[in-house]
């Protein structure tokens, strides 16, 4: 039906809607939208890395070990962006949602 190399360039259109929307809502956490954004920079240097490894070694990319390693250290960061903004976001959550009960607290008790 489709190859692989058509439903990845395909697959473009719906991430990056999905990037306008969250951008758009902005209630994303700042470093979850930078590493959504910098999965980007993954695909970018994915494909060059692809294509490398074909022309040079005659395999894909996933069978030249320091070359897909190095194409998926791009991967992990973009993870670990979304994983320490959304850390961030429920940490901060938390606090506020503790400061919101203690002052209502306060309250009750004066009362």
């Amino acid at each position: 039906m489709f190859s692989k190399e058509t439903l990845f360039a395909l697959s473009l259109f719906p991430y990056l809607g999905f990037l306008w929307f969250l951008t758009r809502c902005g209630k994303t956490p700042l470093l979850a939208l930078i590493g959504f954004y910098f999965l980007l920079v993954f695909v970018a240097v994915t494909i060059p890395a692809e294509l490398y490894a074909q022309h040079i070694y005659g395999k894909s990319l996933a069978n030249v070990d320091w070359l897909h390693g190095g194409a998926e250290l791009f991967l992990t960061i973009s993870n670990i962006f979304v994983v320490l903004g959304f850390r961030e976001a429920i940490i901060q959550y938390k606090r506020s949602s503790s400061q919101s009960n203690s002052v209502e607290t306060r309250k009750t008790v004066k009362n």
